[in-house]
């Protein structure tokens, strides 16, 4: 049988960062932007890949079936998957859609040897963009942020936080990470980016291509 977590009301969720004030640090005009983009729904999914149950049950509810290659990310009817390893994809998706997706999925997996988990009280995702998002990275993470293809995410670390990034476009990345380290991985970032300037924005004013899509409207603008 599939575990199903309880779900967080939205109401009872407020933005890790939402007490930082939009505007800029370092070097004017800055040629970094970031915004928190809050307010989505993650889903934690746990099952085998080869098991055709599973997947077929999935498939079902997402409108496509789960990515199997390493650091995948599938834009799917349901949302944004992102491929953590081979038994588990995250599942970002607007929060209104959160508790459905949440009982589908539950129903679906009925009898197959499966997970989903609501992690939404767990996870934020923030923007960055500008020239200089890719040098910023490489002071972040000692991962190979230059091998990583457009449209892929990877799981690395920063210093002692554990984060996803999500290569968007050629001009920004998102990066997932739980809230418990926002404000920690908030501060490395604007030290890091002092020497090119970093300017706070509202999410519709560092919209990211793959998830602000997930925003309720009043956040895209």
């Amino acid at each position: 049988m599939p575990e199903l977590a309880y779900s967080i009301p939205a109401t009872a969720l407020r933005s890790p960062l939402a007490h930082l004030q939009p505007g800029a640090t370092g070097h004017t005009p800055a040629a970094l932007r970031a915004a928190e983009l809050p307010d989505l729904g993650y889903l934690v999914l746990r099952g085998h890949a080869h098991d055709a149950a599973f997947m077929a049950a999935v498939a079902g509810v997402l409108g496509a079936p789960l990515p199997t290659r390493p650091r995948a990310v599938l834009n799917c009817p349901a949302g944004l998957v992102l491929w953590q390893s081979p038994d588990e994809w995250w599942l970002l998706c607007p929060r209104a859609q959160r508790d459905t997706l949440l009982a589908a999925l539950g129903s679906a997996l009925a009898g197959c040897f499966a997970q989903v988990v609501d992690n939404s009280g767990g996870f934020t995702t923030l923007r960055l963009s500008g020239p200089q998002h890719m040098l910023l990275l490489r002071h972040l993470t000692p991962h190979d942020v230059d091998a990583l293809p457009l449209g892929d995410c990877v799981s690395t670390v920063v210093s002692k936080a554990s984060m996803v990034i999500l290569r968007s476009d050629a001009q920004g990345v998102a990066l997932v990470f739980r809230r418990s380290f926002a404000d920690y991985l908030w501060r490395l970032i604007e030290r890091s980016a002092r020497p090119y300037g970093l300017a706070l924005c509202a999410p519709a004013q560092c919209p990211d291509p793959l998830v602000s899509p997930l925003l309720p409207p009043a956040a895209r603008g």
